[in-house]
């Protein structure tokens, strides 16, 4: 996947930054200061031929970005083009969706789903309205999509997948603790479960009380952030007043992925 933006004025950011992902792994970076495509796990070492398509990618969002700023009679601030696009391969080698999504300025531009399987297309171009492109130019992007823009992601993925897949196939457990940590301006307790050092980075994490699962209202946390390491981690935490530490039992479980067993932390008394 593709991660690219364009921005229009002054900042302390370069102009133009890309960064492709396979899944959560940054790969290669390319920036408008440098003009390289550098990849991140090979020693920092250049791709001409990547730096040439990044190159060509800069050229199209700045054209798109002056053209849109003229035709929403935009000022001279500061403004942001975007551009995700990417594919997917599925479990059984066969190619999956490619997308491709523009904004401006938080607007959707251009909005395209390309299944080759199926042969099927989904699009939402208000950028060809506002360019005001006649069939002949449309029937040509459909075909860049079709025959060059897919094809050459799906080989650029399969390259990456089998330079990387030591790192982005890997399956490793999370570590599950249960905390209780007293309040110091109350008689109360934090309740705190933590899941850490799991990849991917799917993972339910569910808190109960006396077998319930505690109301999402009720507890804080629950994203997943990285660790330093390449892992991830989630931490949902619950606030509990003195008569509920009594007589009360408390239980955390993670669900990941297919293991075997869910992982279970308890402490209070079970009824």
């Amino acid at each position: 996947m593709v991660f690219a933006t364009y921005i229009a004025g002054q900042t302390q950011f370069p102009e133009f930054t890309l960064v492709l992902m396979l899944d959560d792994v940054e790969v290669m970076y390319y920036d408008s200061v440098s003009l390289k495509a550098v990849h991140r796990s090979q020693s920092n070492s250049s791709d001409d031929n990547a730096g040439s398509i990044f190159s060509d990618i800069y050229d199209i969002m700045k054209d798109r970005t002056f053209y849109l700023k003229d035709h929403h009679n935009c000022t001279d601030g500061l403004h942001v083009y975007q551009k995700r696009v990417g594919c997917e391969l599925l479990d059984n080698d066969l190619p999956g969706l490619f997308l491709s999504l523009d904004a401006f300025n938080g607007q959707n531009t251009e909005e395209f789903t390309f299944d080759v399987v199926k042969r099927t297309m989904q699009i939402n171009l208000p950028w060809m309205r506002i360019k005001g492109m006649g069939q002949v130019e449309w029937i040509h992007v459909k075909f860049l999509y079709e025959h060059i823009y897919h094809p050459v992601c799906m080989k650029t993925l399969r390259a990456f997948l089998e330079k990387e897949k030591n790192t982005v196939m890997r399956r490793l457990k999370p570590k599950v603790r249960l905390f209780r940590k007293p309040l110091t301006d109350s008689q109360g307790l934090q309740i705190s479960c933590l899941a850490t050092g799991f990849y991917p980075r799917h993972i339910n994490l569910t808190l109960f009380r006396d077998g319930q699962p505690v109301d999402d209202d009720q507890i804080t946390g629950g994203e997943i952030l990285p660790n330093g390491d390449g892992t991830y981690q989630m931490r949902k935490s619950l606030v509990i007043n003195e008569e509920e530490q009594h007589d009360t039992y408390y239980k955390c479980t993670a669900n990941y992925l297919d293991l075997d067993n869910k992982l279970d932390i308890a402490f209070g008394k079970e009824n």
